[in-house]
């Protein structure tokens, strides 16, 4: 029996509130269980330095644990961010970038900026998840503002984890079990069956390829019902 009583292959509850900040561009809190993350788009008119003149956009994140969003106080990354921050924000915006039209963006850049407010496992994929409708919304304000005719979204995407919890292969991972898994994974989807993103860990010995196709397939019928509450969220409309 899991923690929370769900079966192997049941998400915790899922809720995307879409205009949750009012002064951004796309803004969305995303619950997952426990977890709750707010992401927050900003669309800046420039482009990083190293782009300029290329004739094409750029999507980028931040992603920070809230004082108070864990067990204990997490400390304000005050000096810049840990290892662990700077890998999961590059892995939050690699995933958002693979579904955009960074071409027909022309020289704009968005910052997805994802700030865990309450932390109880998967808070990386909730980050991908949430993150990409706040993308959505401020890339429907950069069409109607300059005119794009063209989608900039290619398609769905979403993030959740796997791992296997006493033997049993196990979706949407809570703290609890998080911490004694003996596999974990985050798995990165596109239109819930092209890859984006796989990050697997075997804690304790080895996984076979069996257990890893299990896993996957596990993760990607979790990311399908994911695209769902985003769908429901965005009225089904993609930018």
């Amino acid at each position: 029996m899991r923690p929370d009583s769900r079966s192997p292959d049941q998400l915790r509850p899922v809720s995307l509130e879409t205009g949750f900040v009012s002064q951004a561009e796309g803004s969305v809190l995303v619950r997952c269980g426990k977890t709750r993350v707010l992401c927050n788009a900003t669309l800046d008119k420039d482009v990083p330095r190293w782009l300029k003149g290329q004739g094409r956009g750029w999507v980028t994140a931040e992603y920070s644990l809230l004082p108070r969003s864990t067990n204990t106080r997490v400390d304000r990354e005050r000096k810049g961010a840990s290892g662990r921050t700077q890998e999961i924000q590059r892995l939050i915006g690699r995933s958002l970038r693979a579904a955009t039209d960074l071409t027909a963006m022309g020289e704009r850049q968005i910052i997805v900026d994802c700030d865990v407010i309450e932390a109880d496992g998967g808070t990386r994929t909730a980050a991908i998840t949430g993150g990409f409708v706040a993308l959505s919304l401020a890339l429907e304000k950069l069409k109607a503002e300059s005119g794009i005719q063209k989608q900039l979204l290619k398609g769905w995407l979403a993030a959740v984890s796997v791992g296997v919890s006493d033997g049993v292969p196990v979706l949407d991972l809570c703290y609890e079990e998080d911490s004694k898994a003996g596999t974990d994974m985050n798995v990165v989807a596109f239109d819930a069956d092209h890859l984006v993103e796989v990050q697997g860990t075997a804690e304790h010995g080895a996984y076979s390829r069996k257990e890893l196709d299990a896993l996957l397939d596990l993760a990607l019928g979790g990311i399908a019902s994911l695209i769902e509450v985003q769908k429901a969220a965005l009225g089904g409309k993609l930018a």
